[in-house]
């Protein structure tokens, strides 16, 4: 029996070898260069998976009414609701019905960006720190409430901390954690049911999209890509949480595309960035879903990365069912501006030249909303890749896709504009979208704030008309050389550097479908950065750094209502109907990279609502009895004893919770401040002070927000520490 036993297990160790060495031999099986464009056929062997077919027709998609069921809207993202009875005429009477005070913190590396979900009565709401709340959609009352109570030395994220929402789909509600967590909680009850860990935070990951929920599967991917990441989407098993799939999106040397790296010794491939934080969209009866994929690594250095670099900076179709590649479109080749697409792609059906048409849009940093034909990829109105300037040492791509139609920022800084808008001693060199750079800055439009950034745009089968929110800026860039790549480290491969007192505009536009050309376009003295709700009333509505939540004729741009809030309404806002009345939410809670005052409340109006000035505290361990904390922030006294031991602690603690989101880890590669550690302006301690109680440009004032010693304890941190580390 034993001599049995042995040779069943050799018999067992040779299959179990050979069928891994053949999957090995297929798995890196070198293909045929390609071309940029690329398609992927799948034929009927390769869609099934354990007998399920990827197309279910069966499963509609109707534009949002009564409840607002999905992170955009629907499964194809179009944030669009066919509730009209706030409209043009009735906008005048649209009032605040209950405010509801989150109980979430408001230092500034907070950054309120959720779109609540509403299903059965129930609104789920995320935070900044990632807790999970459930409420009475109707009255603002708490249900349940779930707090993750994420780990406070993740350093790992690049742009302050947030999450984008949940999702929900078979009596759970879904989360992705900052710390690169899944879970799957009870939709009655908030507690846990499961609870997977999708990768490790200390390695770069992280997560800030809201999850997708389809036919039994959770979709999400990973955030990471300024600290050398390699980018991946997975599906997980709705009901118990494993792994279903899951697809990188930076092929081995040895895949498909696997030539767009190179193949050297550095294997940069491996931490090449390319992530996927926003929410995809699906197309149940092409059974398809659809994403966009994130900056390359090192971000603003080239010289390490030769080659187009797929499938970062791409729109990506995927088999929902099994992950199989279908096929991708790359707006950027090479990126070294860290122009990457971050806007929700949107799905839509429209008649063009008297053919419908299956399409998507995705609204680009770079300015350009690209329109292609969702069951192919191929351009719906026209792309032209076109030569761009060139530089040897930056290994630029020759040409770049320039979609035919407008782009709705400006796209070159002229001189016109540094006599408008820059310092009269500017004499650095500019430039216009591609133009490459090296150890010289040049200053650019657009920046790598936008165009469009994360906030998602909207599409109107009523006015055919795709509604995108986005930032006029300037940058200056330039490469430096970096260390090699540290795992969980940042690796940008240069300095962000803003422009300093150059202002910030920002536009909503509204772009025809079938022209891609601007029907209309609202200009703004401030970036735009909320999102965008399109109704059948007519109507849009988009926040505003200052408060305001404001709405606009969907068809001519011209606002009709506005209403100022407590804190930056930078996310975008929903609309639900309960017992015949409909419903308009937003969750105002500001934003670290705009610059705009920090709340912790979900507003909701409904026409002549009968608000009165009470705010409900759903603060943790609370049944809506005040904790002190919401109304105005309580303030712990940081300047203590650590301050003998290390009398830059209290600077840095308050640093970190304020600063460290905009100005980055010791004053360098913050997203929207400039590099401290060169800053001559900061090297006055007076200035230091003045600018923090203040604010500037895009600086907010944290006067209010911060004791006379927290500021002085900062101002000390940046004038005598951060100003002096690049001695």
């Amino acid at each position: 029996m034993l001599l049995f036993g042995l040779i069943g297990i050799l018999v067992i160790i040779f299959f179990a070898f050979y069928a891994g060495a053949v999957t090995k031999k297929i798995m890196y099986e070198p293909e045929e260069k390609t071309t940029r464009f690329s398609i992927g056929s799948t034929n009927e062997e390769e869609s099934t998976k354990e007998g399920k077919s990827s197309s279910q027709p069966e499963i509609a998609v109707d534009y949002a009414k009564e409840e607002w069921g999905y992170h955009g809207g629907d499964y194809y993202n179009r944030r669009f609701s066919q509730l009209e009875d706030i409209n043009l005429d009735t906008i005048k009477d649209l009032k605040p019905e209950w405010v509801t005070s989150l109980g979430a913190s408001l230092d500034m590396k907070f950054s309120g960006e959720a779109t609540p979900i509403v299903e059965d009565g129930v609104m789920y709401i995320a935070t900044a720190e990632n807790d999970v709340l459930a409420m009475d959609a109707k009255t603002g009352e708490k249900i349940w409430e779930y707090r993750p109570h994420i780990e406070e030395k993740l350093d790992t994220v690049c742009c302050g901390w947030t999450t984008r929402g949940v999702t929900v789909g078979e009596g759970l509600v879904f989360a992705g954690l900052l710390d690169a967590r899944l879970v799957a909680l009870d939709q009655k009850t908030g507690e846990v049911v499961w609870e997977t860990e999708v990768a490790d935070w200390e390695e770069g990951y992280t997560v800030t999209s809201a999850p997708l929920y389809y036919n039994g599967k959770v979709y999400t991917g990973v955030s990471g890509g300024e600290y050398g990441i390699r980018g991946r989407i997975m599906a997980y098993d709705a009901e118990y949480g494993h792994e279903v799939w899951r697809w990188y999106t930076i092929p081995t040397p040895y895949e498909k595309h696997g030539d767009t790296w190179p193949n050297d010794e550095n294997k940069n491939w491996l931490h090449g960035g390319a992530p996927v934080w926003n929410t995809p969209a699906v197309d149940p009866e092409l059974g398809n879903i659809y994403f966009v994929t994130g900056n390359t690594a090192p971000d603003l250095d080239g010289s390490k990365r030769e080659g187009d670099n797929l499938y970062a900076n791409s729109i990506v179709a995927l088999n929902a069912e099994t992950g199989e590649y279908v096929w991708h479109f790359q707006q950027v080749h090479h990126d070294i501006w860290d122009l990457d697409p971050t806007n929700p792609v949107i799905l839509f059906d429209v008649e063009i030249n008297g053919e419908m048409r299956k399409a998507l849009g995705e609204a680009g940093k770079t300015g350009w909303i690209y329109f292609l034909d969702r069951e192919t990829g191929e351009p719906l109105i026209g792309i032209e890749e076109k030569p761009v300037p060139q530089l040897a040492e930056q290994k630029t791509s020759p040409t770049q896709p320039f979609p035919v139609g407008d782009s709705f920022v400006p796209q070159q800084v002229t001189e016109e504009d540094i006599e408008r808008d820059l310092s009269d001693d500017f004499e650095g060199k500019i430039g216009s979208i591609f133009t490459p750079f090296w150890d010289e800055p040049i200053t650019l439009k657009p920046s790598a704030f936008g165009g469009a950034n994360w906030p998602p745009s909207a599409y109107s089968p009523e006015t055919e008309y795709f509604y995108v929110i986005g930032t006029d800026a300037y940058i200056a860039l330039t490469r430096h050389d970096e260390d090699a790549y540290e795992e969980g480290g940042m690796w940008i491969g240069s300095i962000f550097v803003p422009v300093t007192d150059a202002p910030v505009r920002g536009t909503i536009t509204a772009m025809d479908v079938k022209t891609n050309k601007i029907a209309w376009q609202v200009v703004w003295d401030t970036n735009a950065y909320s999102g965008v709700l399109a109704t059948a009333g007519d109507l849009i509505f988009v926040g505003h750094n200052d408060g305001r939540l404001v709405a606009f004729n969907a068809k001519t741009g011209a606002e009709v209502w506005s209403y100022k809030m407590d804190a930056g309404a930078n996310a975008p806002s929903i609309t639900y109907e309960i017992d015949g009345e409909q419903y308009l939410s937003i969750f105002a809670a500001g934003n670290s990279l705009a610059g705009s005052v920090h709340g912790d409340k979900v507003y909701t109006f409904k026409l002549d609502g009968s608000w009165d000035g009470t705010v409900i505290d759903a603060s943790e361990g609370t049944k809506g009895e005040s904790v002190g904390k919401n109304e105005e922030a309580v303030k712990e006294d940081t300047t203590g004893a650590t301050a003998e031991a290390d009398p830059y602690a209290a600077g840095a603690s308050v640093y970190e919770g304020n600063c460290l989101s905009c100005h980055g880890n010791l004053g360098v590669n913050g997203h929207n401040g400039p590099n401290l550690q060169l800053s001559e302006f900061a090297e006055d301690y007076d200035n230091v002070v003045d600018r923090i109680k203040n604010g500037g440009t895009t600086m907010p004032a944290f006067a209010d927000n911060l004791s006379e010693e927290e500021i002085e304890a900062v101002a000390k941190y940046v004038n005598e520490l951060l100003t002096k580390l690049d001695e």
